[in-house]
């Protein structure tokens, strides 16, 4: 019997306590974090994948720009002004252990790309923009993410290495 998976806002009473995605980092900032970003500080949404009234992944949004010069594709960057591009950005992402291979990953992130999409048709945007844990470059770039060069993080092994995926990929892709 398939499950179904409703995605949605964190709310502030969801408990929190029990996530555990094995990444101690990514189930500190859920626990202690998420919470504040959003409800306190609001510099972040972070939306929930939710079985059975139990929390089994997360994914953290932000507004967030990038310089044109750091736009991958040449002939993207020719078209866009030369001042700060809106994005989203994809800042955390993390699927319960227990809820490993159930689609939980795949399906906050189509989640994600559709609110890039909004984002792009309310207020704009040239794409989604991700900090990728060093094990998850290449599911991202299976997706067809590519490298921001010249951006900082990712310098140092360990590091998260920022990818970029054009808006105009996202939506032709939700067309489908």
């Amino acid at each position: 019997m398939a499950r179904t998976i409703e995605i949605r806002p964190l709310a502030k009473d969801d408990d929190r306590s029990r996530f555990s995605c094995g990444q101690p980092d990514l189930d500190r900032f859920f626990e202690h974090y998420a919470g504040q970003n959003q409800f306190t500080l609001r510099l972040a949404v972070t939306y929930v994948a939710v079985i059975e009234g139990g929390i089994v992944g997360f994914a953290t949004v932000a507004a967030s720009s990038i310089e044109r010069a750091h736009v991958p594709s040449p002939r993207l960057r020719k078209r866009l002004p030369a001042y700060p591009l809106p994005v989203l950005r994809l800042a955390r992402l993390g699927v319960d252990t227990r809820a490993r291979g159930l689609g939980i990953g795949k399906a906050l992130l189509r989640y994600t790309l559709a609110l890039a999409v909004e984002q792009r048709d309310r207020t704009g945007g040239v794409g989604v923009v991700t900090d990728a844990k060093v094990g998850a470059v290449s599911f991202y770039r299976g997706l067809g993410f590519v490298p921001l060069e010249g951006v900082r993080e990712g310098l140092l092994h360990g590091e998260p290495t920022p990818l970029f995926l054009p808006i105009d990929t996202i939506a032709s892709a939700s067309q489908r």
